[in-house]
Parts: C-alpha cells; sequence; structure tokens
C-alpha cells in the first residue's frame, strides 16, 4: 500500500494544495464540474466544525430552522441589487417531471429572499422581535473555475438572517456575529485574521455595511473566512416587511445576514498543513490521537497497554488505533497525511517499561511519557499544539503586512506577496481600476484615515485599509 504523492509548496502550492486533499481523502470528483463527494475524512472535519460553530451561535439566542432548495424566479428578481450580484451565478429549474413549469425556479445561491417570504409571515409586532433563525445547509452557484473547498458550485455553509426593530439593534447583532467568527477562527481553527469592513465595491449585494475577517494563507493571498452583514431595510421594503411599533404604527423591519461556509476548511489547510499533508487543529481532527502498536506480535503487553491507553483518553479525545499490518513508516506518514494532531507509540520497550512515545504533527517533537502520566501530558501537550500552529501562522501574517504611501510601494508589496496597509480615497471606479492594474482587492477597513493622502489618487484620505490578493 502507497501514500499518494504530495506535490512541495516550492514545486506548485495550487498543486500542492490540490494534492493535500487527494491524499487525506478529503473529497473525491464527480461527473458535475465543481460538485464534490465529501469522503469521511473532509466530512467529519466540517461535521466537527458544525458542532462547535453551531454550540457558539446558539449562546446569541439564534435557532435553526431549514427552509426549501428552490425560490421563485419572480420572487428572485423583486431585489434588483441582490439579482444583479448573483444572477450570473444561477441554477435554474425549468422543467418539473415531464412538464414545462410556467416560471422557473432559482437552486438557492443564497436565502435572502426565502426568509424574507419566511419572515413576512411570522412577524406582527415589536414584541416578537428580533427574531434570529440560522439554517445548515448546501447552496448553488455556476463556478467557471472550481477548486475544492475554495470555489465550488455547490457548497456547505449556515446561513443566519435576523429581524430587529430597529438598526442599532441589527448593527449590534452583525458586529457580534463577526467577534463570534473571528473568535471561533482564532482559538478554534488556530487561524489569526484581519477583521474589519468592507469597501463598496466589495459588499454582500444588497447589503448596507459587511464585515469580513480576512485570513492570510501562506502563498501570501487573503481568504475571506466569513461575513456578516446589515442589510438595512434593503430587502424589507421589497418584501414588505412590517411590524406593529409601540405606538401601534407600522415600521419596516431592519435585517442581518451573517455566514460561514465549507470554504473554511480551505483556509486551515492553507494555512497549517505542510509538504507532509495535513496539520489540523485539535477541534476538527476526525482523529485526535492515534495509537500505534508496533511489533505487538514480539511484545504480548503491547496491546493491554494500547488498550489502557484507549480506556483512559476516549472520554475526551476522539482516539484512532491503528490495528493494520502496515510497517512503522507507513503509520507514521499515514497519519501525518491526515494530520492527526498527536500520535502514541507503544513498541517491546515501551510496554516493559509502561512507557509510551508522543509525536506532535506541528513540530514533529518526540518525548517519552510514562503511562501514568499519560492524561495529565496529553493535555499539556495538546494546548501547546493549539497555540503553537497558532502563532506560527500569527507570525506569517504579522511579518507579511507592509505600510505603503505609493503606487510603487504598493506594487512592491502586492508582487512580493503581502499585505498592503494604505491610505485610500478613492471612488468605486478606482477600486475597479486598482484591481485591473495589480490583482489586489480592499480586504477590510481598519479605521478612519487622519490628515492623509490616498496612494492611488492622491486625493484627502478617507480609511486606512488592508489590501491583497485574494481567492
Amino acid at each position: 500500500m502507497k501514500l499518494e504523492k504530495i506535490i512541495t509548496r516550492e514545486q506548485n502550492f495550487a498543486d500542492w494544495y490540490t494534492s493535500v486533499i487527494q491524499a487525506a481523502k478529503l473529497v473525491d470528483y464527480t461527473s458535475i464540474k465543481g460538485m464534490m463527494i465529501f469522503q469521511p475524512n473532509g466530512w467529519a472535519i466540517w461535521q466537527n466544525i458544525m458542532h462547535e460553530l453551531d454550540r457558539r451561535l446558539k449562546t446569541k439566542g439564534i435557532k435553526n430552522v431549514q427552509l426549501p432548495l428552490f425560490i421563485k424566479y419572480s420572487e428572485f428578481l423583486k431585489e434588483k441589487e441582490h439579482v444583479e450580484g448573483f444572477a450570473p451565478e444561477l441554477f435554474l429549474v425549468t422543467q418539473q417531471g415531464n412538464k414545462k413549469l410556467e416560471e422557473p425556479y432559482v437552486v438557492r445561491p443564497t436565502s435572502e429572499i426565502a426568509f424574507c417570504n419566511y419572515f413576512k409571515k411570522i412577524v406582527s409586532s415589536y414584541s416578537e422581535l428580533p427574531i434570529k433563525y440560522n439554517q445548515w445547509c448546501n447552496v448553488y452557484r455556476v463556478e467557471k473555475n472550481t477548486r475544492p473547498f475554495l470555489r465550488n458550485s455547490e457548497f456547505f455553509w449556515q446561513e443566519m438572517h435576523s429581524i430587529h426593530e430597529n438598526k442599532d439593534d441589527a448593527i449590534k447583532t452583525s458586529t457580534e456575529l463577526i467577534e463570534l467568527y473571528k473568535d471561533f477562527v482564532n482559538y478554534f481553527l488556530c487561524i489569526p485574521v484581519l477583521m474589519g469592513e468592507k469597501t463598496e465595491g466589495e459588499r454582500f449585494a444588497g447589503a448596507e455595511n459587511t464585515y469580513t475577517i480576512e485570513a492570510l494563507m501562506q502563498d501570501g493571498q487573503a481568504l475571506q473566512c466569513g461575513t456578516s452583514h446589515y442589510l438595512a431595510q434593503n430587502f424589507s421594503k421589497t418584501f414588505d416587511i412590517k411590524f406593529q411599533n409601540k405606538n401601534n404604527q407600522y415600521e419596516l423591519v431592519h435585517q442581518t445576514s451573517a455566514g460561514m461556509s465549507t470554504r473554511i476548511i480551505g483556509a486551515v489547510i492553507m494555512t497549517h498543513a505542510d509538504d507532509k499533508g495535513l496539520v489540523l487543529p485539535v477541534g476538527i481532527a476526525p482523529t485526535q490521537i492515534a495509537l500505534l502498536p508496533i511489533f505487538a506480535d514480539k511484545e504480548p503487553r503491547i496491546n493491554g497497554l494500547i488498550k489502557t491507553l484507549h480506556k483512559d483518553l476516549h472520554a475526551k479525545y476522539r482516539v484512532e488505533i491503528d490495528e493494520t499490518n502496515n510497517g512503522f513508516g507507513f503509520k507514521i506518514a499515514n497519519q501525518e497525511v491526515q494530520g492527526t494532531p498527536i500520535i502514541l507509540v507503544v513498541g517491546p520497550k515501551d510496554a516493559i517499561e509502561n512507557n509510551v512515545t508522543l509525536i506532535r504533527r506541528d513540530n514533529g517533537q518526540k518525548i517519552t511519557v510514562a503511562l501514568k502520566n499519560i492524561v495529565k501530558v496529553i493535555d499539556e501537550q495538546v494546548h501547546a499544539y493549539q497555540i503553537s500552529i497558532y502563532q506560527k501562522a500569527n507570525d506569517r501574517l504579522n511579518s507579511s503586512i507592509i505600510d505603503v504611501h505609493n503606487l510603487e510601494e504598493f506594487n512592491n508589496a502586492i508582487q512580493n506577496k503581502k499585505i498592503a496597509k494604505a491610505a485610500w480615497g478613492g471612488s468605486l471606479d478606482d477600486e475597479k481600476l486598482l484591481k485591473e492594474q495589480t490583482g489586489a482587492t480592499p480586504r477590510c477597513i481598519l479605521s478612519k484615515a487622519n490628515n492623509e493622502r490616498c496612494f492611488f489618487t492622491n486625493k484627502s484620505a478617507t480609511h486606512i485599509i488592508y489590501f491583497a490578493r485574494a481567492y
């Protein structure tokens, strides 16, 4: 048995990314472009993400619902700006059985429209607000160039939608959600991010404000990891979503939406993985601790020790015993490819001395641990592992941010795969022109400018912004 070869990052980063996914058996391809099979390892990672993120969302009073996959095309057309943002990406159903539909159905690219129709039915009074609902589902968008997790025609996500009595309460929910995403990505996925508001050209279609978290991948490109949107009354005007206020007058609701998708798995891979395979944060690893018996046929105490380890650890961690007949080198390499955070090796000498050899995936460090101390040491090593992979990524991010003051410095930063921090005072057309000239886009706003000049237009700057090339 052989493991699939992994291309090195230096050879070709894009091919490396794909080869890691294939070697770790995360997804498989189908005959339909952009629609993937999630293999057990890939789906387990997503399920672990879902479980923890869902727990966190519920702490904000958000309840889960499930809405239909299809939306009437006429309903979708009601919101002009939203449609213009999604129209080129739509899948349409035009036939039902042998009968052509009088009106096509949109296969949901997102569910603002479906939620609007639902909210209109269920809200009547200010006393019912806010209403915060979330659904875990798959969505569909036509993609010309597809890549696993990063750009699929079908992908999975959570989408939160809420309605509120006033603007302040809605914006509070939007900012709370982006803070929740930041905390989740920082501490559970060990990915440092830049957080801020999007510029006009980068906002979600139909939103008044979009808030984002942006991570830096190992190739110097940014990846949007989660977004939260204040939709104002743009949709409620179109769909006439009203409530009766305290003065018995009718008002339009204020809306928000927010989401994080399976794209975050791509962020985990491109932030932490190396040329041996995945390096997974402990919380999402399908197997958190692998137990590897070596030469068990030569030392009968090995199997007993393995069972004791499993008993001591499985209540707290996801533990797997590799009972295959593969050689030691293959067993280690297989766990490395899959990104298993902790490997415990038990050989004849270990069994005799009541020890185990602990190997960490992030740094390859090996330590000998007495069996009586194993739970305490595992807890310590897991904590250290999480800090280590976060710190490595954080150092990369911080060292990649370059202050720029003119277009030459900007081009140098972008060409050297850095994030440019620059004063900006350009228009929407200037954003488009900058992207055409450099390939870089505004990732998020850091702060308001203070008597600075825009590096691109030389006009008075309004904000300090992070720019980068992005996925």
